[in-house]
């Protein structure tokens, strides 16, 4: 099979590890460092896909966990995988949906799980296969059960057990048809103790063994894969396709330990000896400080490859952005920008000339007839003011959330694109004093 998935490395900054450069995918380049919204339901909330490509957006994070309950894999499948579901020619990424299922454990799922007469486990329960239910702290029962195999968990919708593993989660991305995958992992909640984030740590690792097989079986076997992925008639294994359609589908493998460093520091060495095509950094986004972020990322990017992209799962608040990126990271997603944007918190800046975030549904608003940001350039700052914006949030009127969400990519969108150009440049120390 064609390998059209590569990265190509084209600055490096002197006083930093922060890089420029082009991860070339079958559906197009994605321009490095790059902010990836979070399009957990097959769409950025409230956009369509031309208005995601006018605010610059090359490439969005689809929950493979939501797309296998609703609409479901045989819907996509109908459809020939994402691209052609949603009607986006541009790259996507998927993860394992390791993560929407380990979030089961939380409070809010564990209540309307309840409501469906769900039987509660006592905490850290074992049976003879290891197998582990999971509470969170307070005790709230979770139908989670997590083993060396894989995961057993109910559906947050309607109750139903399902199950992943790593072939399971493997087989899935390719039936969505993402242009980048990332291994079925565990992870732990913030909080654990050493020796649970240890076990969780060799977990991964053997389902990222696992996961890396599968997907090399179903990138050596695009029969299978197209197949899979919709575009031929399930049951014909051995039929021969042309090259041309024979796409190339990117695995990452998934970085753990938690706020360890020597596990973070084995995670990393044990990671990049598998031939992934990059790797995902995950749990620095489950309840840990900035600090503690910061130190795994002080921990991990030195062990990487230069010569593979690497992507930081979840992180993307103003404050991290400089951070992460001074670090090395080259893609991260994170869900800030649109969920702020949908309870009325815009992005701008303040009298002191730094980041903020303005409560548009605030009473002072009501008369303001200016531009939520000034120097703004998007289609809600060239348009509205933040009067009318104001009454779009009180009114609960969905244009609101359309208006306040285009803003806030855009604003990201360009404080990365400056970003990139103060790394071309040699600058990028000088842009983050004058922003932060």
């Amino acid at each position: 099979m064609q390998r059209d998935f590569s990265f190509e490395l084209t600055y490096q900054d002197a006083q930093t590890h922060a890089r420029c450069g082009i991860i070339h995918t079958p559906h197009g380049d994605i321009e490095t460092p790059a902010f990836v919204p979070v399009g957990t339901q097959a769409t950025v909330k409230s956009l369509n896909v031309d208005e995601l490509k006018e605010l610059n957006v090359h490439m969005f994070f689809v929950n493979t966990y939501h797309m296998y309950l609703r609409p479901g894999l045989d819907v996509i499948q109908t459809f020939g995988g994402l691209h052609h579901f949603m009607g986006w020619d541009r790259p996507i990424i998927t993860d394992s949906g390791g993560f929407q299922i380990f979030s089961l454990g939380r409070k809010k799922y564990s209540h309307s799980l309840n409501q469906l007469g769900s039987i509660a486990v006592p905490a850290g329960r074992q049976d003879s296969r290891n197998q582990v239910v999971e509470r969170d702290q307070n005790a709230s029962p979770v139908l989670v059960k997590i083993s060396d195999d894989g995961v057993e968990f109910q559906s947050h919708w309607d109750g139903t057990k399902h199950v992943f593993t790593p072939e399971r989660s493997m087989e899935y991305q390719w039936i969505l048809g993402s242009d980048i995958h990332i291994a079925f992992d565990d992870c732990t909640p913030y909080g654990v103790k050493y020796e649970k984030a240890k076990r969780s740590m060799e977990r991964t690792h053997a389902w990222a063994k696992r996961s890396l097989i599968r997907h090399q079986e179903l990138s050596k076997n695009p029969a299978v894969a197209k197949a899979l992925a919709g575009n031929q008639e399930p049951g014909t294994k051995n039929k021969e396709l042309s090259s041309k359609n024979k796409v190339y589908q990117a695995l990452y493998g998934s970085i753990q330990g938690s706020v360890f460093e020597e596990l973070r520091k084995t995670s990393a060495a044990f990671i990049t000896s598998l031939p992934f095509d990059g790797f995902a950094i995950g749990g620095v986004s489950v309840g840990e400080s900035k600090e503690e972020m910061q130190n795994v990322l002080d921990w991990v990017m030195p062990m990487l490859p230069e010569d593979k992209p690497r992507h930081l799962l979840g992180v993307g608040e103003i404050d991290d952005i400089f951070a992460l990126i001074e670090h090395g990271v080259d893609t991260f997603d994170c869900v800030q920008p649109t969920r702020l944007a949908r309870v009325g918190r815009l992005y701008s800046f303040g009298e002191d000339k730094k980041p903020c975030e303005v409560d548009i549904t605030k009473a002072v608003y009501a008369h303001d007839k200016g531009p939520n940001d000034e120097g703004c350039q998007c289609y809600t700052c060239t348009h509205v003011t933040r009067g009318y914006l104001h009454h779009l949030f009180k009114t609960r009127e969905l244009l609101g959330y359309r208006l306040a969400t285009i803003h806030n990519i855009f604003w990201i969108q360009s404080l990365v694109s400056q970003i990139r150009l103060a790394i071309r440049e040699g600058r990028l120390v000088a842009l983050k004093n004058a922003w932060l």
